[in-house]
């Protein structure tokens, strides 16, 4: 189960991460100068809201299907990094929160899977 623990701990700071990382850069640090803030934090933070419960109570069902929503966040960061020299170390940033969440979610739902298996 130190391994499951290990796991989870990746999963939260990823998501956690994630979050912080996106409402800081939106609102404070680089704001679109496109689109109202409101409206970038809703479409963009408000997703990651959606899981928090069952992240937060280690339930490996929402962990599992969050790992998708992960998926679409590094995407987000890549593009950014790629697209613009400003905000590329923020969505370099965002690519290692997001790959922390995924790659933390899929190992902690096999080692807590082996866990339950056993026990």
């Amino acid at each position: 189960m130190p391994r499951a623990g290990f796991l989870y701990g990746l999963v939260l700071t990823g998501h956690l991460g994630t979050l912080a990382l996106l409402l800081a850069w939106y609102a404070w640090l680089a704001p679109s100068p496109y689109f109202p803030v409101a409206l970038v934090l809703l479409v963009l933070v408000a997703p990651l809201l959606l899981p928090l419960w069952g992240i937060l109570h280690a339930r490996r069902y929402t962990i599992a299907w969050s790992c998708f929503l992960a998926l679409l966040y590094f995407t987000h960061g890549v593009v950014e990094a790629w697209s613009s020299p400003l905000t590329r170390p923020l969505g370099l940033l965002e690519v290692l929160t997001s790959l922390l969440w995924f790659l933390g979610g899929i190992g902690y739902i096999k080692a807590s899977k082996a866990v339950t298996q056993s026990g």
